[in-house]
């Protein structure tokens, strides 16, 4: 173990953290519907155009637009119907001079035909229509291509594939895609005072639920992993090195809470050599990492903005996640003071451009994480805000 003299600036630690970090290789196929929220492993490229072949954009009438350019509301152009299709059909017939076609959105064009004109446009009178209003050439087709070409690369490597990301490839044929293998992620809870079942006699004696478990569970599946949990660990020296040991063969990154202090029982950070132990960051100060082992505090509210401020970066690129945490710019609701050489991480509750401080203090209360949606980052150089300001929000 390493003993480190100073505090690590937030910045300097988080580049370190990341530069020890490599991306997974592997990668497997997956069906679409099994692939969302994964990050795709390869670029896709276009098999066909989209559009296919050009098509109304509108439910209309598909025509010559030269036909329609001396039309006018007191002055109709009469034009004959040759043919009506819906949708998914094909005609056969070709469009001329004071012909149309009628037909649905989506249907292919027919031949001789360079526009489309709205049926709210034209009267019918059976199989005549008098047209209102002229249009232009290509007015209301969608071209072959148009929306992608063959060929094209539509989605990057890296992309954490979403709903309409899935419908794109599904437009295109594909039924599978190839993602990245997700990162496996072992996480270790420690400490005498934890139990696992409500025991109230238990809770009367000194005992706390352990709760990081649950919360890390459900972190490490937002972004892009698979939790593997592997208990909470009494305080015990060499249980807790025998675990660490077994996670880190088995695991991609490792997270352990509890321990990472100097205290006398504060064990876990003597396994692994750390990169950096102790940085500028408020809550959660004595995070330290190395070896793809993060060793965080026991608190949540701690716990929490650790994951935040590391953990999730480490995680994206393990992942090789194109990823950039949603920010929003917002008025601050109530000042929010801090200290030079602290990095500090504040709760708030976001709302129709605005941003409230969550005034609950401590690295226990679980309350102020329910409450709020979002955090601000007030770096090492700052005093803090003053009420009304403007600041980045960061969206959970």
């Amino acid at each position: 173990m390493r003993e480190f003299k100073r505090l690590t600036p937030y910045k300097e630690a988080l580049e370190m953290m990341l530069n020890d970090i490599e991306e997974v290789k592997e990668v497997e196929e997956l069906p679409l519907d099994k692939a969302l929220g994964r990050v795709l492993g390869e670029d896709v490229t276009s098999p066909i155009d989209l559009p296919p072949f050009n098509r109304s954009a509108v439910d209309g009438y598909a025509l010559r637009a030269e036909d329609t350019f001396q039309a006018r509301e007191y002055a109709p152009i009469e034009l004959e119907v040759i043919d009506e299709i819906t949708a998914g059909m094909e005609s056969e017939k070709e469009v001329t001079n004071g012909r149309a076609i009628r037909l649905m959105t989506g249907n292919k064009m027919p031949n001789g035909a360079n526009a489309v004109i709205m049926q709210e446009y034209v009267k019918r009178e059976e199989n005549k229509i008098y047209v209102l209003r002229p249009v232009a050439p290509g007015e209301n087709v969608a071209f072959k291509g148009e929306d992608v070409k063959k060929g094209e690369v539509i989605l990057k490597k890296g992309q954490i594939l979403r709903p309409q990301d899935l419908s794109m490839l599904k437009a295109l044929g594909f039924k599978t895609v190839k993602v990245k293998r997700k990162p496996k992620v072992g996480i270790i809870v420690t400490g005498d005072e934890l139990i696992e079942e409500l025991n109230e006699k238990a809770l009367e004696s000194g005992k706390i639920l352990d709760s990081n478990s649950a919360m890390l569970k459900g972190l490490v599946r937002d972004y892009f992993s698979e939790p593997v949990f592997y208990g909470v660990i009494p305080d015990d020296e060499e249980l807790i090195r025998a675990t660490l040991e077994r996670a880190k063969c088995e695991c991609d990154l490792v997270l352990i809470t509890g321990g990472s202090a100097f205290g006398e029982k504060d064990y876990a950070h003597k396994f692994v050599k750390l990169l950096f132990h102790g940085c500028t960051n408020k809550p959660g100060r004595p995070i330290g990492y190395g070896e793809k082992v993060f060793v965080m505090s026991g608190y949540p509210s701690a716990v929490f903005a650790q994951f935040h401020l590391y953990v999730k970066y480490a995680l994206a690129k393990l992942a090789g996640a194109n990823y950039k945490p949603i920010k929003i710019k917002a008025t601050l609701m109530g000042k929010v003071p801090s200290s030079l050489g602290r990095h500090e991480f504040v709760k708030v509750y976001y709302e129709d451009g605005k941003a409230y401080p969550i005034r609950k203090k401590g690295s226990g209360i679980i309350s102020a994480l329910v409450e709020s949606n979002g955090y601000i980052e007030v770096p090492e150089n700052s005093e803090g805000y003053k009420e009304g300001v403007e600041v980045w929000v960061t969206l959970y």
